[in-house]
């Protein structure tokens, strides 16, 4: 599978699109090397109206077109923590359930996940292992 990635940067209003067809491997590699600190402590610099987004990397696989989303933050111990936001295609009921299941996109999420359980679960997106990921939603 390949992917293409999107960067959210504290600073910047507009987001950083990557078109560029990227392996599962530099997807684990961009996420496991971006500088979250970096760019946590750069957002606490900044004026509460300049702030644009908490630092996020999105990546979208080219094949079946879902997504998978960390954004930083820090716990109240100012340890480093996500968000993991899941774009997927789900069957759901239309027009009071008299008509049949539609599919369409829903964006799952999900909050306070550490550094480590984050890149194993964007491991799972990249090897297509979904059902892994969406059992973090059924709880």
């Amino acid at each position: 599978m390949t992917f293409k990635h999107s960067i959210c940067h504290p600073e910047k209003e507009n987001i950083e699109y990557r078109d560029n067809p990227i392996s599962g491997i530099e997807v684990l590699k961009i996420a496991r090397n971006y500088p979250w600190i970096e760019k946590l402590k750069l957002l606490d610099t900044l004026d509460q109206g300049n702030v644009c987004y908490n630092p996020s990397l999105d990546f979208t696989c080219f094949e079946n077109g879902k997504s998978f989303c960390l954004t930083a933050n820090t716990n109240e111990n100012q340890l480093l923590e996500f968000s993991l936001w899941y774009n997927r295609p789900k069957k759901e009921k239309t027009l009071f359930c008299l008509i049949s299941k539609k599919e369409k996109m829903v964006v799952d999420e999900i909050w306070s996940i550490n550094f480590d359980k984050s890149l194993k679960y964007l491991e799972h997106f990249v090897m297509g292992n979904y059902t892994i990921i969406e059992g973090l939603y059924i709880k």
